[in-house]
């Protein structure tokens, strides 16, 4: 391997720090009393392997912890690549496509993990420690809305009760008002949202408009319709999207039920969730037919979308 000139590279370094009105000197003189990197700083390991606090002292509640901030790290991997697409200033059907592969496998691993839930604790630890979590939920990523938000427009995440007839030029304030997942948190007949959605939404409401705005003209789909008409035909790039949106809407969805489905149905508990929402109407794509790509489906798998997926399940 071929190592580097010194002199060509402090010759670029000097260039570097006068392009930015800094003596190099200066810089060359702090990197000898700069430490070493190590992995732990660089990772911040302590900080990282610090940050569980249990709320009890049921061991099975360290995984269930440990298992939701991994998730987190996860969508926030899944929101880098989003951001890489939709801040391109010069965005090909190549690079849109190896961001969105990306995103899928991280979504793959995602669903797959989720045995750990599913498997990896035991139903009575987790109906004590559950009770201890009230009324807080795996509803409250924001990460997660923020995903939505970034892949596709605004329309496919309204209430399917309402989506057809749905105008989001209104306002803001209303559009949200009638997401899909204020299924899990609102009486429509009367308006009331619950603690746990109200909660959700003063913490980060804001965010929210800001994210709707943000990303109207530059969400994944968005951004696709900006490539050339021969890129947006490229089958391959068109079979990406497609297992993105699948893999999002329906298969880890459905993952995500089934482990909930273990536990909030189990001898112990009372059927509600720790939020007390109504999950399986927020979860089972059946009812919502979340899509964020639906001009790449046909009519009839729209249609089709997650029944027969829910209904394995239910059955």
């Amino acid at each position: 391997m071929n190592q580097p000139n010194q002199n060509d590279v402090l010759q670029k370094l000097a260039t570097k720090f006068e392009d930015i009105n800094q003596d190099i000197a200066t810089h060359l003189e702090g990197m000898l009393w700069s430490k070493p990197i190590t992995y732990w700083d660089y990772v911040q390991t302590d900080v990282l392997l610090n940050l569980q606090t249990q709320r009890t002292s049921l061991p099975d509640e360290m995984v269930f912890i440990m298992y939701h901030q991994i998730n987190e790290l996860i969508f926030k991997m899944t929101l880098w690549e989003i951001q890489q697409i939709a801040n391109h200033p010069q965005l090909t059907g190549a690079f849109y496509q190896e961001r969105i592969l990306r995103i899928s496998r991280y979504f793959d691993m995602l669903t797959n993990s989720f045995d750990i839930m599913k498997d990896g604790m035991e139903v009575d630890q987790y109906n004590k420690f559950r009770h201890t979590l009230t009324p807080a939920s795996g509803f409250q990523s924001a990460q997660y809305r923020f995903i939505e938000f970034a892949s596709t427009d605004v329309i496919n995440l309204i209430d399917a009760r309402f989506r057809k007839d749905f105008n989001v030029d209104i306002s803001v304030e209303n559009t949200i008002n009638h997401l899909y997942w204020q299924a899990a948190g609102k009486d429509y007949q009367t308006g009331q949202k619950s603690y746990l959605l109200e909660q959700f939404e003063k913490r980060y409401h804001q965010d929210f408009v800001s994210y709707i705005k943000n990303y109207q003209h530059k969400n994944l789909w968005q951004k696709y319709l900006q490539l050339t008409p021969e890129e947006q035909q490229n089958t391959e790039l068109v079979k990406t999207m497609r297992h993105f949106d699948y893999t999002v809407n329906i298969t880890w969805v459905m993952g995500h039920y089934q482990a909930a489905k273990k536990y909030i149905e189990s001898s112990y508990g009372n059927g509600q969730a720790t939020g007390g929402s109504n999950w399986k109407k927020y979860m089972l794509p059946k009812y919502q037919k979340r899509i964020f790509f639906p001009q790449l489906w046909t009519e009839e798998e729209r249609n089709q979308w997650g029944i027969k997926e829910s209904e394995a399940v239910e059955s």
